[in-house]
């Protein structure tokens, strides 16, 4: 196997005439083929290698949803780099810690993010910065324009330096003690996460898939699409901003689109507007889901509105292979309290605080193994040690095994708020509002919310004399935090819910401002 570069293999696979096949398109209609992709990489790959890039050295993609994204991170992968997929919604603060956690030598974004990147120009060990303009933002003096990375020779890179265990890919993930994480992936892990799906779901050069996800997320790339292209399908993909359901069905009619990755609150609206009766979607044969389990009623609408579509529920997470177990569509109806049974080549155990397999039918953390399962963190030898455990990934939920080998979530360990398809962690927001003059406690939870799932919302007792109010609360956040993860709520108490021992109790808190909410 070509180790360091999946579409070279996709291209050499394939016949002389299926070369000129599309590989990726955006919604508007620009794509490259496979061939496009393979040389547009290899230019990219060995400007890069010009610039002073090397092996395990990291390079910084800061952009929204476009084929050079796909370019970038492919070419990362030839010459053995390591692509750290930035989230495009993070505050200037929180990129100033991912980029020097991650000692990312060059960063490449959009035009309309460099507002988030000029205040700290002197902060971060990025050597090189590279612009792609976007929405006719004027590229920065202080950068370089994306030509530069055109500008390279489209001879073959040469791979043989690359092992398959060679970091390819950091991703960050929200921290429960106030810091993000930079999860890793090999080429290894890569290669297996995209065959592990294959094997569950056939996918064939027939097969079009559409993301609806931001590309630096494991759900718009890693989740179908790469498989798709492993097989030499088609994958659409959509602008990152400004979602709406509408434009997401006429692409899926337009486009002939067979596989579609849907976040729950993308099916609740797609089942709430009100002309989808206009949309048969006769070629859409699966929508794939996760993050938040679909309501019975939800199951039951989509089935009558389409009988030919099958919904797949998926449960994951970054660094335990973001798809480890599957709820197949015909188990919907029987099973749907459940996320399903483990993937291909996928082992899922139950297991109690001594990391000992529990019996069916007992709750405990679910502990996932398989080849696509994160390699560690990023310099974080302590949290490494402490989530992966011989083979094994701890991944903080828990769950329960039925005597039908279904899986289902009991709960989390780690205190994860879901909103709108994103992991928000209440710690890094606690460590937040904690620096804040006039806060004397918080406690942030998640409630109930229509649309998002869940939200975000900070409970707190303010300071003797003070005058804080929500508004001040949700300001302060948004110069420190990415704008999902701001409280969208604020309840101000006399005291915080405690045990004797002085454990805070938020399942008081959730109860209370549930149902009030």
């Amino acid at each position: 196997m070509d180790v360091g570069f999946f579409t070279r293999k996709m291209v050499n696979d394939l016949n002389p005439l299926s070369q000129g096949k599309i590989a990726i398109q955006e919604e508007s209609g620009k794509s490259w083929t496979y061939s496009d992709l393979h040389r547009i990489s290899n230019t990219y790959a060995n400007k890069l290698s010009e610039l002073g890039i090397r092996k395990g050295d990291r390079v910084g993609i800061l952009l929204y949803n476009c084929l050079e994204y796909f370019g970038l991170y492919f070419a990362a992968a030839k010459i053995g780099a390591v692509a750290v997929r930035l989230n495009f919604r993070l505050s200037s603060a929180e990129l100033e810690y991912a980029l020097n956690d991650s000692q990312t030598k060059i960063l490449c974004f959009h035009s309309n993010l460099s507002q988030q990147v000029e205040p700290i120009l002197h902060q971060v060990s990025v050597e090189r910065f590279i612009c792609l303009e976007n929405s006719n933002e004027v590229i920065p003096s202080w950068s370089e324009p994306w030509s530069i990375l055109e500008s390279g020779s489209t001879d073959e890179v040469n791979v043989t330096h690359i092992k398959l265990s060679d970091p390819v890919m950091l991703m960050y993930t929200s921290g429960t003690t106030g810091r993000p994480k930079g999860a890793i992936w090999t080429h290894n892990t890569t290669y297996w996460f995209s065959a592990i799906q294959v094997l569950k779901w056939k996918f064939t050069g027939k097969a079009i898939g559409m993301t609806t996800g931001p590309l630096y997320h494991v759900g718009a790339m890693e989740d179908i699409a790469l498989p798709i292209m492993m097989m030499g399908g088609t994958v659409i993909i959509t602008k990152s901003q400004g979602f709406k359901i509408g434009r997401i069905l006429s692409i899926i009619e337009r486009e002939n689109v067979t596989d579609c990755f849907l976040f729950p609150f993308m099916i609740y609206e797609m089942l709430n507007y009100p002309e989808l009766g206009k949309y048969q979607l006769k070629a859409l044969k699966t929508i794939y889901t996760g993050g938040d389990p679909l309501m019975p009623w939800v199951l039951e609408q989509l089935k009558n509105k389409y009988p030919h579509l099958g919904v797949v529920q998926v449960y994951g997470l970054t660094e335990g292979q973001p798809i480890a177990a599957a709820l197949d569509a015909v188990d919907n109806f029987t099973k749907g309290h459940t996320v399903g049974k483990p993937m291909p080549l996928t082992e899922i155990n139950i297991i109690d605080d001594n990391g000992m397999p529990l019996p069916v039918g007992e709750i405990g953390e679910i502990a996932i193994k398989s080849p696509g399962v994160s390699e560690g963190y990023w310099r974080k030898p302590e949290a490494t040690m402490e989530t992966f455990v011989n083979g094994w990934c701890k991944t903080g939920d828990l769950g329960v095994f039925d005597q039908d080998g279904y899986l289902s979530i009991a709960g989390r360990k780690k205190d994860m708020i879901r909103s709108g398809g994103e992991n928000i962690y209440a710690a890094e927001i606690e460590d937040v509002l904690y620096r804040h003059q006039d806060v004397k406690e918080v406690c942030i939870i998640g409630i109930p919310d229509p649309k998002y799932i869940e939200a975000v919302c900070a409970v707190i007792v303010k300071k003797e004399g003070s005058n804080l109010t929500e508004e001040d609360v949700i300001d302060f956040c948004k110069q420190y935090l990415a704008s999902y993860k701001k409280p969208r709520e604020v309840r101000f108490v006399d005291e915080i819910p405690r045990t004797p021992s002085g454990k805070v109790q938020k399942y008081i808190l959730r109860k209370q401002f549930s149902e009030v909410n």
